[in-house]
């Protein structure tokens, strides 16, 4: 199905021509459109433009006016102020836009990316032998939303998850699993298997124990560090444990993950280590090159805009002196591979904003060397951190990190609560769903809804409320479509282009019709929060439909109830495709 214009788009190209007529030397110029509370759309490009001509500006815009062609689209236009122009759409054509779209059934009318590229996205990066905390949700929740949003748009995206598997922590699990043989005996008290996150706590149980031997036993310690040494050397009992940690560790981040509702791919999972053989060609091209030089034994990159508290410059060290590699290696190693072997031209790191500075240094350096050419972008998505209902990091009662399964559980014990309070005919098996659909949800909105660079508190009342900027109100105001669509009974939805629309129906309209314009914003600035807030929108412009203009009881004449039937459908469908880009279901019945 071909793409659909916007009316925003038609009102553009009508003023555009309108201009170069008035104007033939402002051909092309950028009339700045925007929704407007005067009237559908206002125009502000003639100020600028009357500047340039030295031209009066209202005396401009009222010539401009008069060029403009107006019945199809264009219902009415008149000069504003200095020289605003004020556009008001014809029922008809927002009407018969919003046809189109319903047409659509796959993409609402939403174009695809007239130059798609590949994209290469680094996202959801837990670490082996530890537990997934509070700090992996935001990179996982906000990377998954940008992949659907891209791949709507047409994007070719490679999705990667950079896990830590790799370094000298894994000499010390290797050397503690060595001489006690039995911690990682997966067992429960009857003797069968445990579960993957009964399974990570007691990996994670054993890293601790670990840690504590390898910081109060010199010994161990010397024997810990040989075994990183074999691990490097590639020696086979050692690669063996250590593959058992990568192993177990994946069963336990699969459960994870699709508790989270989200699909992650083993082939998708390119750790540390999957950069090992890159390292010393990377150290030695970076050498070569002089990008980097050799300072104290190790390889720096030096930057003259980097410099510590006592006004010396920091590096970036590639390779330490002792001959080892630091995450610099990893990641630049990591960098040549996606842009040489997977041919990507837009790479997207979403990492936490206190990883800002390395990033920038390992870019210029990628830079320097020639890795990211004019034609290869690289941006760090980051984000901020997520904070407790006392504006500090979110931490348990006793001052642990918090787990993110049990972040999850409390989440769909609470969505589960509202969800059976609300439920009229649903079984305890369909209930137990939804909580799990409403309480995730809740958690990803939450997440969406701010703008990824900002901190936010992590308030799990408030996530579930059924009022406010919420996931749960969004779902409701769909299932709450359903229910209408579902009473409607042999009036089905249809449009009536004929038919003169009201306030209410008529916001909702332009809002419904903007829905592509605002998945091409963000899925060009990597902003889920522009999405989510749309459909915020959305579903409280709907409620204000629904207030004001009765669809079924009162009953209103049928071409009317249809109208407003079909309104309601594509509001719903605009909102199911919206909430799936984000990663949300939307239930038929809450």
């Amino acid at each position: 199905m071909a793409s659909v214009t916007s009316l925003g788009d038609s009102v553009q190209q009508h003023l555009a021509s309108a201009l170069s007529a008035t104007l033939p030397e402002a051909a092309g110029a950028d009339p700045l459109l925007r929704r407007s509370d005067r009237a559908d759309f206002q125009a502000n490009g003639i100020l600028a433009l009357a500047k340039k001509a030295k031209a009066n500006p209202r005396e401009l815009a009222t010539q401009v006016v008069a060029n403009v062609v107006t019945g199809g689209v264009i219902k009415e236009i008149e000069v504003s102020g200095p020289g605003f122009l004020n556009v008001t759409i014809t029922d008809r054509a927002i009407t018969e836009n919003l046809a189109a779209r319903y047409a659509d059934t796959d993409r609402l009318g939403v174009p695809l990316a007239e130059h798609p590229g590949t994209t290469v996205i680094d996202y959801a990066q837990p670490n082996v032998a530890k537990e997934m905390h509070v700090g992996h949700l935001r990179s996982a929740v906000i990377g998954d939303a940008v992949v659907q949003i891209l791949e709507f748009t047409g994007e070719s995206v490679v999705r990667r998850h950079h896990i830590g598997d790799w370094g000298t922590q894994f000499g010390m699990l290797i050397q503690y699993l060595d001489e006690h043989p039995h911690e990682l005996d997966h067992k429960d008290a009857e003797g069968g298997a445990v579960s993957g996150e009964e399974a990570m706590s007691n990996l994670d149980r054993l890293y601790k124990s670990a840690r504590r031997l390898f910081d109060s036993d010199e010994e161990f310690k010397t024997r810990a560090r040989r075994r990183v040494v074999d691990l490097q050397a590639g020696d086979p009992p050692t690669l063996a444990a250590w593959q058992r940690f990568v192993d177990e560790s994946k069963i336990y981040f699969f459960s994870v993950f699709e508790k989270l509702d989200m699909e992650i791919q083993d082939p998708d999972i390119v750790g540390e280590s999957g950069y090992n053989d890159m390292l010393h060609e990377t150290c030695r091209l970076l050498e070569e090159s002089g990008v980097a030089v050799r300072s104290e034994g190790a390889l720096c990159v030096f930057f003259d805009d980097v410099k510590g508290p006592d006004g010396n410059p920091v590096p970036l060290i590639v390779q330490k002196s002792d001959g080892g590699f630091g995450y610099a290696a990893t990641d630049l190693s990591a960098i040549r591979d996606r842009v040489f072997n997977l041919k990507a031209n837009t790479l997207v790191y979403v990492v936490d904003a206190r990883q800002s500075l390395h990033f920038k240094m390992v870019f210029e350096t990628a830079r320097r060397a020639g890795w990211l050419g004019d034609d290869v972008t690289a941006y760090q998505l980051a984000f901020g951190t997520v904070l407790g209902k006392d504006g500090k990091p979110f931490k348990t009662r006793e001052g642990e990190t918090v787990k993110l399964v049990d972040l999850l559980d409390e989440a769909v014990e609470r969505a589960s609560a509202v969800v059976r309070e609300k439920a009229q005919d649903l079984s305890e098996a369909e209930i137990a769903e939804r909580g799990a659909q409403v309480g995730v949800g809740a958690v990803k909105y939450a997440d969406l809804s701010t703008s990824a660079n900002r901190d936010y508190k992590f308030d799990l009342d408030q996530m579930v409320s059924l009022n406010g900027d919420t996931s749960v109100y969004l779902q409701y105001a769909y299932a709450r479509i359903q229910s209408i669509l579902r009473k409607a009974g042999e009036v089905r939805p249809s449009a009536h282009p004929e038919l003169e629309l009201a306030d209410a129906e008529r916001a909702l309209g332009l809002h419904v019709d903007s829905f592509a314009e605002t998945v091409a914003d963000a899925a060009a600035e990597y902003a889920p929060h522009k999405l989510a807030a749309y459909l915020y929108q959305l579903a409280s412009l709907f409620t204000t439909f629904y207030d004001k203009c009765p669809v079924i009881k009162p009953a209103p004449p049928k071409d009317i109830a249809e109208n407003r039937l079909f309104l309601s459908d594509i509001t719903a469908r605009t909102l199911h495709q919206g909430m799936a880009l984000l990663g949300i279901r939307t239930p038929e019945k809450l």
